[in-house]
């Protein structure tokens, strides 16, 4: 498959356009209704169906499968990423309004962070291509890993992370509206948001270590590796609000999701054996994460949607207007020297 640079361009320029349009839109912070996830969601689902329709036009029926392929695979895993937050920001108490920023800016550190991952695969698989069967095993692994673990949850509060980041890491245990850093009688501190945005980011490297090598069994090319993962990401945000408050009802998805890792690990372990082609891939990944999530809805009809429920990592609150009118003079203060 040969793409141009312009190719690659066009595609991080319509990337960064997605953002600034997200960002500008949800530039004041509110609380993200069902509503507006809802339409933000066909927003980002319908942009990645347009670009891999693109994909098909352009380079072919096969890459456009594989495409496809990625991008169905890479969505129903970011699904178990979603319900991460959710807990983590249950652990911090964090504002809904608040959340948004948090996830924009994990969202673009995902990409960022992927971006070398999918570089190194590529790189690691064009030299060695023996890494593909140690690929296989880890996804294989990985996926029996999760069946046996389906019950167990996050616990934010147990973290290594978290107890490095409050180590190094002087912390208030207020929210300063969307700010991640503030001055308090001359010392800086975090707000309890930067403990959640550097968790956030850490989440979103250990499930990259996932799905990177599951792509990989669907097709090698890095341009349908990147893409496919990019456009899966923009809409997490989204997908988030629309879905955080009923992780109870997906009872079986644990289970979907490690049918997939398994059948993907076993697709990539025969590839020198038994040709399978992209379509019957797509199509079995597709059916179980479907029937995973019927079943799921069947299973736990009549209930609606609740907040999540997680162990406190701490006692944080909205800092009150007392504590916000101290730091406005600084504010201030602060803009005044960066004018001169």
């Amino acid at each position: 498959m040969d793409v141009p640079v312009y190719a690659w361009l066009a595609v991080l320029a319509v990337i960064v356009a997605m953002l600034a349009i997200d960002l500008f839109a949800h530039r004041r912070a509110h609380v993200i209704g069902v509503r507006e996830a809802l339409v933000w969601s066909i927003v980002w689902v319908l942009s990645g169906i347009s670009f891999g329709l693109v994909v098909w036009s352009t380079w072919g029926a096969e890459a456009g499968q594989q495409y496809f392929a990625g991008y169905v695979i890479e969505k129903s895993l970011a699904v178990d990423n979603v319900f991460v937050w959710a807990i983590i920001f249950a652990a911090f108490a964090v504002p809904r309004e608040y959340q948004h920023r948090v996830l924009f800016l994990g969202v673009l550190g995902a990409l960022v962070f992927r971006g070398i991952f999918i570089a190194a695969g590529a790189a690691l698989i064009e030299s060695y291509s023996w890494i593909l069967y140690v690929f296989a095993a880890f996804l294989i692994l990985t996926g029996i890993q999760m069946l046996r673990t389906r019950n167990e949850h996050a616990h934010p509060e147990r973290s290594r992370v978290l107890r490095l980041f409050k180590r190094f890491v002087p912390m208030t245990d207020a929210y300063f509206g969307q700010r991640f850093l503030v001055r308090r009688a001359g010392v800086v501190l975090a707000t309890p948001l930067l403990a959640v945005l550097v968790l956030v980011e850490v989440t979103d490297i250990v499930f990259a270590v996932d799905s990177i090598p599951a792509i990989f069994a669907v097709t090698s090319e890095p341009f349908l590796v990147f893409t496919a993962n990019a456009f899966a990401i923009l809409g997490l945000r989204a997908m988030y609000f629309l879905l955080a408050d009923l992780i109870h009802r997906f009872v079986y998805l644990k289970v979907g999701l490690a049918i997939v890792l398994v059948w993907v690990g076993v697709k990539m372990a025969l590839l020198d054996v038994l040709y399978i082609p992209t379509l019957v891939s797509l199509a079995v990944v597709a059916t179980v994460i479907a029937a995973s999530i019927a079943a799921s809805l069947l299973r736990t009809r009549g209930q609606g949607r609740r907040e999540v429920v997680a162990e406190p990592a701490g006692a944080y609150r909205v800092a009150s207007d007392e504590e916000v009118a101290e730091l406005e003079p600084l504010l201030r203060r602060g803009r005044a020297l960066a004018r001169r």
